[in-house]
């Protein structure tokens, strides 16, 4: 991998539980427990998982939108989670999010072209003469009208929302963007049609994206390199092919052969897990996935497995699949 835009070390987020009348703290929920990875200049790395396994809490520690408990954060080599508020605001314009949500996100009181005009003025990036042409050419770069300035945001469908959101993000001409599922609230056909915005925004722009998202074949259609998460931690991650072809987390394994298969002559041989997702307060000993998988030793269950290299770029934490790479 070339030099990394963004990387992230051992990246924690844990919220404390509080009881009785001194709320004092008797225990942690591990949200984020030690996330590392790295994202090279023009790539999309995929984040994928189930719901609740801490892909979004990752994706706003990393901006300092939640701060994070411990870990590391660094953007073009400089430490994020170090930095005061006055520096920080200065990074953010190079580092921007889009949300899941195109509706709450979007301040209903403001036109759109107030939404737009908000990240300008904050970073001075136009003056008051020329935002209007500003703001006009950003709309026409998410594809749509420079008229839709004058319009607030629940005068347009979901997917010109979600474009309106993008074009928010883009006004500070930001090199990394951390897409939050922004087309999981969306139409199927209207999700092809933001994808491809994006990858032609990467294209035309050069931006780099964290792509978050559990649709799989979302992923796989955008993304050059994947991670999958399970219960606070990235249990695998490689590069598409790969991953989707080749993968040897039993947890990713079992994610794989849940999605659809477009031919209906075709079939999959589909991994059902057994019981739940443990929860993130009282994560069990050893590999966190062992309740889950009927590749479990007794080892497993005592032993807490490392991220490791099992082959060219491609990493599992997993005991078993590292002593056979060994």
């Amino acid at each position: 991998m070339s030099q990394a835009l963004l990387k992230v070390q051992n990246l924690k987020k844990h919220y404390p539980i509080s009881q009785g009348l001194l709320g004092q703290t008797t225990g942690h929920v591990k949200a984020v427990d030690g996330v590392s990875f790295e994202i090279a200049p023009g790539e999309t790395l995929g984040l994928v998982g189930e719901s609740g396994c801490g892909k979004t809490t990752t994706g706003r520690a990393i901006l300092r939108l939640i701060e994070p408990t411990s870990g590391d954060v660094l953007f073009k080599s400089q430490h994020v989670t170090t930095l005061n508020q006055t520096k920080l605001r200065k990074l953010r314009r190079h580092m921007q999010i889009i949300f899941q949500d195109p509706y709450s996100s979007l301040n209903p009181r403001l036109t759109v072209g107030g939404i737009l005009a908000e990240p300008l003025k904050i970073h001075k990036l136009a003056d008051k003469s020329s935002r209007s042409e500003h703001i006009a050419n950003l709309l026409k770069t998410v594809g749509l009208s420079p008229d839709a300035a004058r319009r607030y945001p629940h005068e347009f469908s979901g997917g010109q929302r979600q474009r309106i959101g993008i074009a928010r993000a883009l006004a500070v001409e930001p090199e990394l963007i951390i897409a939050d599922e922004p087309v999981s609230a969306l139409d199927v056909s209207i999700q092809a049609q933001i994808v491809n915005l994006l990858q032609d925004l990467q294209v035309q722009l050069g931006l780099t994206f964290l792509f978050i998202a559990h649709d799989l074949s979302v992923v796989r259609h955008i993304s050059q390199r994947v991670a999958v998460m399970y219960l606070g931690r990235i249990v695998e991650i490689a590069d598409r092919e790969t991953l989707y072809n080749n993968p040897q987390h039993p947890y990713t394994q079992a994610l794989l052969s849940s999605v659809p298969v477009p031919d209906p002559r075709l079939k999959r041989n589909r991994i059902i897990l057994k019981g739940d997702v443990p929860n993130p307060a009282n994560v069990p000993s050893g590999c966190p996935f062992h309740p889950r998988c009927s590749d479990a030793t007794p080892d497993c269950k005592q032993i807490e497995p490392q991220l490791l290299d099992i082959d060219t770029n491609h990493r599992v934490a997993c005991i078993l699949k590292t002593e056979q790479a060994a």
